[in-house]
């Protein structure tokens, strides 16, 4: 039996674009045990199109963590041979992102965009949801319609990574918005609930408010009534800045989780509980960096710059060491830069 949604009180990471990549997700698992890992939104039609390099954003590494993919797009046919993908590389469980407020996205009814087309956005969630039933009835992805390409890429990852599904039934989740113009939570959430989805996760903010203002958690604690009484799960996020205020929104808002987002920027410690020092901090970018090169070899190098700029904190001459890191362009520079802060044993 799938036990991704079964533990009681989730503390996860939130899915960020741009952010929860691969090496990430590894650091945030090794460093900080989250109850919960998502990856960044994959798009359903680019899988559809044989664009094998956006599977970079579905490698993983094997955890005992419950770790989701997520997905995001419009067309059903899309959604549906993309589920066959997630499942075969071992995911337990799968996202529908409907929550994504940036224009590329929600220009195409995509992401927030789905807030206003409710009827689709249910029609995506049972696509879904019967693409994993057939998938766990032992349907195969060329039966699916998933391209040669992508199929051959799944082939090599789950031989590189060792992952593999193992025809389980996983669950289908969704992670939305309280609105797009303006406040709709309780519709919205009625709406999405119809579908059966296992699990909701919130964030308290419209489209329009992107990520300015406060999360708007008395919505949040709305939308929990709606889903329990549907018997779907809730998780709340927004403005989350340590584990305790997840577990204090958790119980004031009778939620039953939480994701974290920003705050766990250069600090995987969090769900830990732990105040990294320097020296903890250093280490940590460095195996960041391995990390990275290791799991994702044909990625983009430059994406880590942000992520080693976040590490350093409390640092002599903090600012000018983060603009060092922010020109790097190699493996090498990071360790050039880094290195002469390390103490010797």
């Amino acid at each position: 039996m799938n036990t991704v949604w079964n533990k009681q009180s989730i503390v996860g990471q939130a899915p960020m674009d741009g952010v929860t990549d691969a090496a990430f997700r590894y650091i945030s698992d090794v460093h900080g045990m989250p109850d919960l890992l998502f990856t960044e939104f994959v798009p359903v039609e680019g899988i559809a199109r044989s664009a094998v390099r956006v599977l970079q954003s579905f490698v993983h590494h094997k955890t005992e963590t419950p770790t989701l993919a997520q997905i995001y797009g419009r067309n059903l046919d899309a959604f549906y041979l993309s589920a066959f993908v997630a499942a075969e590389l071992g995911y337990d469980g799968i996202d529908i992102n409907m929550g994504c407020p940036d224009r590329a996205v929600t220009k195409r009814g995509a992401g927030a965009g789905l807030i206003k087309a409710p009827s689709h956005a249910k029609k995506i969630i049972k696509t879904v949801q019967q693409a994993v039933k057939d998938w766990s009835q032992g349907k195969t992805m060329v039966e699916a319609g998933v391209p040669e390409d992508i199929m051959k890429q799944v082939a090599y990852m789950q031989n590189v990574y060792q992952v593999k599904g193992d025809r389980s039934h996983i669950p289908v989740s969704v992670k939305t918005r309280i609105g797009y113009d303006k406040v709709v939570t309780t519709e919205w959430i009625k709406y999405l609930t119809e579908a059966k989805p296992a699990a909701i996760s919130l964030h308290g903010r419209t489209l329009e408010q992107m990520y300015t203002g406060k999360a708007d958690w008395d919505e949040i604690g709305k939308a929990a009534e709606v889903t329990h009484g549907a018997g779907i799960l809730l998780l709340g996020n927004g403005d989350i800045s340590s584990v305790p205020d997840a577990r204090e929104k958790i119980k004031t808002y009778n939620l039953d989780g939480a994701l974290i987002g920003r705050a766990t920027f250069g600090n995987p410690w969090i769900f830990k509980e732990i105040e990294a020092d320097t020296q903890l901090r250093i280490k940590t970018a460095l195996e960041h960096a391995e990390v990275f090169e290791k799991l994702l070899p044909d990625g983009h190098f430059l994406s880590l710059r942000k992520h080693m700029a976040w590490y350093i904190k409390g640092f002599d001459h903090s600012a000018a060491l983060r603009d060092k890191l922010m020109r790097l362009q190699s493996i090498e520079d990071v360790r050039e830069i880094l290195t002469p802060y390390l103490r010797e044993e």
